[in-house]
This record gives structure tokens, sequence and C-alpha cells, in this order.
């Protein structure tokens, strides 16, 4: 377990990178911006991006509706 702190909320999760962050917290990948430690991240380089201990996250999630 990896203890990180998401959307300013401590939390402990099993994901090792940031693909599987985002399918452990259930929201499409599609439709986030991350932020790690303050610089985005690519939606092209979620799975090469590691998890570690106290690492400070960011996700949005975009919903769409008029």
């Amino acid at each position: 377990m990896v203890k990180i702190l998401l959307n300013g909320e401590e939390k402990e999760v099993a994901a090792s990178n940031l693909t599987a962050l985002i399918e452990e917290i259930g929201l499409d990948g599609r439709k986030i911006a991350v932020e790690k430690n303050l610089e985005i991240v690519p939606r092209s380089t979620y799975l090469a991006t590691q998890i570690a201990n106290g690492d400070r996250l960011e996700i949005v999630h975009f919903v769409g509706g008029g």
C-alpha cells in the first residue's frame, strides 16, 4: 500500500501507477486531468507515471451538460 494525498485527503492505495489508481478509484481516464506534485501529467504517460509514498495528486473529473 502507498500513502498519498489525493485531492487534499490522505489515502492508502494499492496502485503503483496512475492508470491503476484511476481504475482503483473508479474514474474514466478519458474524462479527467491529473496533477502530480504540482505538475500536470500528460494522459499518454499515466501508465509510466509511478506513485510513491507522499505524492500529492489532484484529479479533476470533467462533467458535460448544459
